[in-house]
């Protein structure tokens, strides 16, 4: 570090795997200036947890920056299209809902459209919340399009994801970073040197003799956090008293038809389990309570409930839910696990990714590496990691469920003070209250809040300023509309096959 400020010429990405890839091919478009020397240095023996298959609607923007094709990236990772998360057995054993993607409804004469469905959801005909929605349309029906520009069109409502092979998404961008400038250098970290008077760290040395300097330093390490965890000492904030899930069985199985255009999370006896179909295989996971079941008993009941016969040996994954206290100390910024773990309920792990670099990249230093730059980044993302808890805690904290010691726990334990206000505020009339830079919009809050039971005791009054019998007409056109233009659209399964297939080797 020096006083006078001088551009960053050397970053070097410490790590693999989705986070350092991602922010490798990133920087090599955005940061290599001709002079900056961007690095990545890995290590073969090292393996990556790549449990995180599944992503939300922004990863089409990340993709989108990059320049990558999409017909490219899904065939080169076994993608698959993804237009919601469906929950089974959450609220209530034998009950089931979607969380869709984009807009649900359109709303009448500016009040939100989930208003007009909490006044007339009574009504002979309205049916269920989703009906309303284009892309859960789409998925119960199992076809997939992508969305037109047209926005006259209901259609136009559609919003997808993906789910990807994280290993080869992970070798995919490390083939365009590289082809970009960016070096890979092979090696464990053995040691790390830091400035005596500053605390900076200055290189690394690796096992096999090479020493690695640079200026800015980028931690992908995993649950390690080699440099903000461990040489930094950045402390953690355990949130394992509102998320008492820590570990996760990960193992493939074979592929199965339909090809569902969701992810599935399912409710088990001490956690829950994903599904996710890709174009070679279906990923498949247990994470639970090591608190209230064993790991024999989490694995049988993984194997147990597949849909597919397993392709390989179950995988073991411990972890505490939780974030790091800074996200960015002195020269060190953490991405990916080495900064935070929320477990992957909602699909929100690469997204946390793609959101620091994005924050990293708004407020890139030069080698003063100003206070006042370090401080708004820890802000805005420990804001995004709070933001994400909430949401996910929702699901625990919102169930009627009482059939085991884990349900009992969650329906009962304490909750955040702003989750808390934000329940209590739709209990009454619906609204919802979004934070600055929520991840996640209106409709995902009310189709959970509505997924888990949560029914408020009123409407917005303005709601009834509107002719009922107009409402209702149109509420009726709009989901016959949404459930015509999903049948009509081709099968999920056969438009991946026809656009993108899966490479071979």
């Amino acid at each position: 570090m020096t006083d006078a400020a001088a551009p960053i010429t050397s970053v070097v990405i410490v790590g693999g795997g989705t986070a350092g890839w991602m922010v490798a091919a990133a920087a090599a478009r955005y940061l290599d200036d001709g002079r900056r020397t961007i690095t990545l240095v890995e290590s073969d023996a090292i393996g990556t947890v790549g449990v995180g298959e599944a992503t939300i609607p922004p990863i089409l923007q990340f993709n989108a920056l990059l320049g990558i094709d999409e017909a490219e990236f899904v065939a080169a990772t076994g993608a698959t299209f993804k237009l919601g998360i469906e929950f089974v057995d959450w609220a209530a054993k034998g009950d089931r809902y979607l969380h869709p993607f984009g807009t649900i409804g359109r709303d009448f004469e500016g009040v939100a459209f989930h208003q007009h469905w909490l006044k007339h959801r009574r009504h002979h005909g309205t049916g269920d919340f989703e009906r309303f929605s284009m892309s859960g349309q789409a998925a119960r029906a199992h076809r997939f399009a992508p969305a037109p520009a047209d926005p006259r069109t209901p259609a136009s409502q559609l919003a997808h994801a993906y789910h990807f092979d994280a290993g080869l998404y992970a070798r995919f961008l490390r083939g365009r970073a590289e082809a970009q400038g960016v070096k890979r250098i092979e090696g464990r970290v053995a040691q790390v040197e830091r400035d005596g008077e500053s605390g900076f760290v200055d290189a690394l040395l690796l096992d096999n003799g090479t020493r690695v300097e640079g200026e800015l330093f980028i931690d992908c390490s995993g649950f390690r956090s080699l440099l903000l965890g461990e040489t930094m000492g950045v402390g953690y904030r355990d949130w394992s008293h509102w998320l008492p899930c820590d570990r996760a069985i990960a193992v493939p199985s074979a592929r199965t038809e339909p090809l569902f255009p969701y992810t599935r999370a399912t409710a088990r006896d001490a956690g829950w389990q994903w599904r996710i179909p890709l174009q070679h295989r279906t990923g498949n996971g247990h994470v639970y309570s090591s608190g209230f079941t064993d790991d024999a008993t989490a694995e049988a009941v993984l194997l147990a409930n597949l849909d597919g016969a397993p392709t390989a040996d179950p995988r073991r994954i411990s972890f505490t839910a939780g974030v790091r206290e800074k996200l960015w100390e002195k020269n060190v910024v953490a991405l990916g696990l080495s900064g935070g773990f929320i477990e992957p309920l909602e699909s929100t792990s690469i997204h946390l990714i793609q959101t620091g670099i994005s924050k990293l990249f708004w407020l890139f230093p030069d080698t003063r590496f100003a206070e006042v730059e370090r401080r708004e980044y820890n802000r805005l993302m420990t804001e995004q990691f709070d933001y994400i808890r909430d949401f996910i805690v929702l699901h625990y904290k919102a169930t009627t469920r009482s059939d085991t010691p884990f349900w009992r726990y969650v329906r009962d334990m304490a909750i955040p003070d702003t989750l808390a206000h934000k329940i209590e505020l739709f209990r009454e009339k619906g609204r919802i209250l979004r934070y600055d830079h929520d991840l996640f919009e209106v409709p995902s809050w009310v189709s959970v809040m509505f997924g888990q039971g949560i029914v408020p005791v009123g409407h917005d009054a303005v709601a009834d300023s509107l002719d009922d019998a107009r409402v209702n007409d149109a509420m009726q056109r709009m989901a016959a509309a949404y459930a015509d233009l999903a049948q009509r659209m081709p099968a999920h399964s056969d438009y991946v096959a026809r656009t993108a297939p899966m490479r071979a080797g």
